[in-house]
């Protein structure tokens, strides 16, 4: 444990919440999803806390049986950018979906919201529910498309966000030299589903690069990541069969050249915390009364604040996560983690008491990436 990394913290942004009836409670706005005022208080919240990253989920492809969170929220990336400039260190990572989107667009975006917030970005690039693909005129493709689909949205991604060299832009005025343009370099890919010339019309960031994440449990999304991405989300059924999931995704890194190190494994889940197990009890009941019939399980993460504290450090140092993203069940969800679980962590010396950096990479202590052009 000595030369392991700081736990890291997410809040995971989700308006009323991910379950069905937490609109109802008095305590949460019913139009929280789609309310500016509500995700700034959030973003608030997790950066006073220390908070690694602001983390949003996306789905594209909803029904009356949604929960009702997927049924009016905002797009993620205008929202994220919103937040930037509510927030000064606390990182802000979007989700797109590769078998929905466009990789040039995905790279603008992303690598825009990276300048606006000054280093704080990340993507977190998922494949998502093949039956949202007739929504983006792709329906004539099926489930087996989408990890190919991914591996070269992937690869656009990285190569446009090298577009420019670190001192591509002279900006010297006296001599009119605003472009070395032997530092602007084109990226001309073909694949299978996606052709892309590029460059891309904006500059490397302050971190380098935007943070990229995937999530999923699959062989696919490991081989990906272990390639690609700086993170992962991963999930399975027990901390034994997690601890082997991110065993396996870090040694799959090591394999690629990369370093295990230097790569960040996440997980989500939805904690609820009392200051007492009482207190715990009585917040998941409200819920359930909210709507009789209707059971939700009890959180993993469950209880009084030593009781939750315990099982978090518990999971970190089992080697589950680096990375801890909170999803909020009961409506004061976030805020009762910052305020009770996070002072214990301190106090253990797990997690931070103060900002390394103003960039999402600092924070996270990942290495900024080189320039793949820097050693032509």
């Amino acid at each position: 444990m000595k030369n392991r990394k700081k736990l890291k913290l997410g809040a995971v942004l989700e308006g009323v919440g991910w379950n069905y009836m937490g609109w109802r409670h008095p305590e949460m706005p019913a139009d929280a999803s789609e309310n500016i005022d509500h995700y700034v208080k959030q973003a608030e919240i997790a950066e006073t806390a220390k908070f690694d990253t602001l983390f949003l989920i996306d789905v594209s492809h909803v029904g009356p049986g949604n929960i009702p969170h997927y049924l009016s929220f905002f797009e993620g990336v205008s929202l994220m950018s919103a937040l930037s400039m509510a927030t000064k260190n606390i990182g802000l990572s979007a989700t797109i979906a590769s078998s929905y989107g466009d990789p040039y667009t995905a790279a603008r975006q992303i690598l825009s919201l990276d300048k606006i917030s000054k280093g704080r970005a990340s993507l977190n690039l998922i494949t998502s529910n093949p039956g949202g693909l007739v929504n983006f005129s792709r329906g004539h493709l099926s489930k087996n498309d989408l990890y190919p689909m991914q591996k070269e949205f992937m690869e656009i991604v990285l190569g446009l966000w090298d577009t420019y060299e670190d001192d591509a832009f002279i900006r010297d005025k006296a001599s009119g030299v605003f472009l070395d343009p032997n530092k602007m370099h084109t990226l001309n890919y073909r694949g299978n589903y996606f052709s892309v010339d590029g460059p891309l019309s904006i500059s490397r960031s302050a971190q380098g690069r935007p943070v990229l994440f995937t999530a999923g449990t699959s062989s696919n999304m490991m081989e990906n990541a272990a390639k690609y991405t700086d993170a992962a989300l991963i999930h399975n059924d027990s901390l034994a069969e997690i601890v082997e999931m991110a065993t396996e995704l870090k040694k799959r890194v090591a394999l690629e050249g990369r370093s295990p190190e230097d790569f960040i494994v996440a997980v989500l889940e939805n904690p609820i915390v009392g200051r007492t197990e009482k207190e715990a009890e009585e917040k998941f009941r409200e819920l359930e009364i909210l709507m009789p019939h209707y059971r939700i399980p009890k959180p993993r993460f469950f209880g009084s604040a030593e009781k939750v504290a315990d099982k978090v450090q518990e999971w970190y140092e089992a080697g589950a996560m680096d990375l801890f993203l909170v999803k909020q069940e009961y409506p004061t969800g976030l805020q009762d983690f910052a305020d009770l679980v996070v002072p214990i962590l301190q106090d253990r010396g797990i997690f931070r008491t103060e900002y390394e950096s103003n960039t999402l990479r600092g924070n996270l202590e990942l290495p900024i990436p080189e320039s793949k052009y820097a050693r032509l």
